[in-house]
């Protein structure tokens, strides 16, 4: 599977691809989503994984506009442990995005996730990876 691994820099766009590739996904790091689209065309990715920090309604829109982004799943994922902290607000029900807590996840359930990026009904992470002492560290968005 290729996956673009989207941070807002260097580091943790290259964080993002080992972990994500220690699943054996092939991951391209990219820096802002701004630079998404042309990495997009070039590298062909069947997930893009992105801060959720960084993700609006309009950069989704953008990316829904896009040839090569247009039918690519959207993994939105924090290092913070409040997901209400690190996706913005107004992302609604309807954008394709899911937001997943990485820290509360093993190997195991990185390739999971992964691999249910293939489902024609989106993806959603499983309640079971929700931390017990925090609100929802995965939200279907």
């Amino acid at each position: 599977m290729r996956v673009l691994c989207v941070g807002r820099h260097a580091f943790l766009s290259e964080h993002l691809c080992r972990v994500f590739g220690a699943t054996g996904a092939v991951c391209e790091p990219v820096v802002g989503v701004n630079a998404v689209a042309q990495a997009a065309a070039r590298f062909e990715p069947q997930v893009v994984i992105c801060e959720g920090d960084l993700l609006s309604s309009t950069v989704l829109e953008h990316w829904a506009r896009e040839r090569s982004l247009s039918e690519v799943p959207v993994l939105a994922v924090t290092l913070t442990p409040r997901l209400d902290d690190a996706v913005p607000a107004e992302l609604s029900s309807t954008d394709p995005a899911t937001a997943i807590y990485l820290p509360s996840l093993n190997r195991a359930q990185v390739a999971a996730l992964l691999a249910s990026a293939r489902s024609s009904r989106g993806v959603t992470a499983p309640l079971q990876w929700r931390l017990q002492d925090q609100s929802a560290s995965a939200h279907h968005l």
